[in-house]
């Protein structure tokens, strides 16, 4: 059996942060030089709140198919287990206030957006009945109006804690 790596997001400290936010949750170099970062992007508060799942697959659709448009580079966003939020990769290095500003015009679209959700079919999604264009709307209105914040890595601590709270 290989040896574990434990993931950068298992040693954030979700009870510190605080949702909705943009977080640089790495940077990878390839063989050849060129940077990768990914982002944390964060609507509800971790273990206090959480997407449906009909509205966080909206989501997923109309974030992959507007986030492009305003950010150059992204390679993919996908939703996290824990229905908090998304994932975005983006080839090169926009930095985080650009991804913040791109995350912010994409939710305005989603916001606003009319008309039949991108890819929804049979032959485009994996689960095409499974979506809530009014719930995704919501969210999108919800995070704007709390508005967007940069949040800094905030890692478990290692020391001893008196009591697990």
């Amino acid at each position: 059996m290989a040896n574990p790596v434990i993931p950068e997001s298992f040693r954030l400290d979700h009870k510190k942060v605080q949702a909705p936010y943009v977080r640089l949750a790495g940077i990878k170099e390839t063989s050849k030089g060129d940077k990768i970062e990914k982002y944390d992007l964060r609507l509800a508060q971790p273990n206090q709140d959480a997407i449906s799942t009909g509205a966080i697959h909206t989501l997923e659709h109309l974030l992959a198919t507007y986030m492009r448009g305003h950010l150059d580079g992204v390679v993919d966003i996908s939703p996290m287990g824990c229905r908090t939020g998304f994932y975005m990769v983006a080839l090169g290095e926009p930095g985080p206030e650009k991804v913040l500003k791109a995350f912010q015009q994409t939710l305005h679209d989603v916001a606003t957006y009319e008309g039949a959700i991108p890819g929804v079919s049979e032959l485009e999604c994996g689960n095409y009945r499974d979506h809530d264009p009014d719930g995704a709307k919501q969210w999108a209105k919800r995070v704007l109006e709390q508005g967007l914040h940069l949040q800094e890595t905030i890692e478990i601590s290692t020391e001893p804690q008196a009591e697990n709270r």
